[in-house]
């Protein structure tokens, strides 16, 4: 095979991938599935024993199906928006309500689930079934944004021109087409990363154009760190860690936990966590999950 920039990448991973339990062979659809649920927006140190233990009290569609909402977010824990623990339930009655409880390898049928867009309906089908497809993450876009076209970070939309361009490069062999797309994802994560790449590990450095070019850019539109303490999403955060540990329903208002929190903000944020279907009102303005 002759070398070029894809092949590189290729090869770069056959000796840098991490382990992870959902690249098994055996891992089922479902398992990938999960998988790429969790991980976004969330790193794989926190999502892997959060998988694993997910995967073995639910290791079918129809296991989640049925579990009580109350345990499922109790089993997301920390792994940030708990909406997406509810869409996975949502996906996983689907599963068993349309497809006998079998994850679809079509495309339209995947994309039709509850909580899954266009990145996680490719992703499934590549990673679960080898299909070749067109996986998009922002490493992905980063790493073929700076080796090809020498921009520094993704434009805060993907355009066709970029997704067109990310298609052409994905190998024609399925087998090479599926491990392409986790090879540049894995290149993205570990090597070429936002803020700082290391350039002289990277199997594309002698061919990046952003490296050629002297970098330029680095320090700008990598999104800056939001402000998180005092902030809605953390208030939001707390209640949920505190009724996760409570067996009764908690009087939240008088909660010591929750005293620094403004009575404003606090009931705002049990408010918008009540019409998300994450907490329930019970009796005498307790609440539980």
């Amino acid at each position: 095979m002759p070398r070029t920039p894809v092949t590189a990448v290729i090869e770069w991973f056959g000796g840098a991938a991490r382990d992870l339990p959902w690249r098994a062979p055996d891992c089922s659809a479902w398992g990938v599935l999960v998988s790429e649920v969790m991980l976004q927006q969330t790193p794989v140190v926190r999502v892997e024993p959060a998988w694993r233990a997910w995967m073995a009290r639910w290791p079918e569609p129809a296991d989640l199906a049925a579990a009580p909402q109350p345990e499922v977010l109790r089993a997301w824990g920390r792994l940030g928006y708990p909406r997406r623990a509810l869409r996975l339930q949502e996906c996983a009655r689907a599963l068993v309500e349309r497809h006998d409880g079998a994850v679809p390898t079509r495309a339209e049928e995947l994309l039709a689930l509850p909580g899954i867009g266009e990145y996680t309906a490719a992703a499934v089908r590549t990673f679960a079934f080898g299909e070749r497809d067109v996986v998009l993450d922002t490493n992905v876009r980063r790493v073929i944004g700076r080796a090809w076209s020498g921009q520094a970070h993704p434009r805060p939309h993907l355009t066709r021109a970029e997704r067109d361009h990310a298609a052409a490069l994905v190998p024609t062999d399925r087998d090479e087409a599926a491990t392409w797309n986790a090879a540049v994802m894995e290149l993205g994560a570990l090597v070429c990363t936002s803020r700082a790449p290391q350039c002289a590990q990277c199997p594309l450095e002698s061919d990046c154009t952003w490296v050629a070019i002297g970098r330029p850019g680095l320090g700008e539109g990598a999104g800056r760190s939001q402000a998180w303490h005092g902030t809605d999403r953390q208030v939001r955060g707390r209640v949920l860690a505190i009724l996760r540990e409570a067996v009764d329903p908690v009087a939240l208002e008088t909660h010591p936990a929750l005293a620094d929190v403004d009575p404003g903000q606090l009931d705002r944020c049990v408010t918008s966590l009540v019409e998300d279907g994450l907490v329930r009102p019970a009796s005498g303005a307790t609440y539980s999950l």
